[in-house]
């Protein structure tokens, strides 16, 4: 069973930068579909990106051009690559591999 544990969530200025990684247990090769999600307080969990084994690659509208996802199958580990991160972008963000979820971590745009 494969298990994601993500991490690189903290404090970061409007227009700042984070990169969130996402460990996985088992073969990164195993899991067709890579996402992110994230949730802000008092709301509902939604998609941010996606990434097949293919390499496509898909964004929600409010983080196209500003997010990159991608996929280091060496280092079992899925990144998301935060730029130009604006207050909205606050909450805790969490990664999914096919049916397995990671415990998330929060990123927290202020100044």
């Amino acid at each position: 069973q494969v298990t994601l544990v993500e991490s690189g969530g903290g404090l970061v200025q409007p227009g700042g930068s984070l990169r969130l990684s996402c460990a996985v247990s088992g073969s990164l090769d195993s899991i067709n579909v890579m996402r992110w999600y994230r949730q802000a307080p008092g709301k509902q969990r939604e998609w941010v990106a996606v990434l097949t084994n293919y390499g496509s690659t898909n964004y929600a509208d409010s983080v196209k051009g500003r997010f990159i996802i991608s996929r280091d199958n060496a280092k079992r580990t899925v990144y998301l690559q935060m730029n130009s991160l604006k207050p909205e972008d606050t909450a805790v963000y969490y990664c999914r591999g096919d049916s397995a979820w990671g415990q998330g971590t929060q990123v927290t745009v202020s100044s």
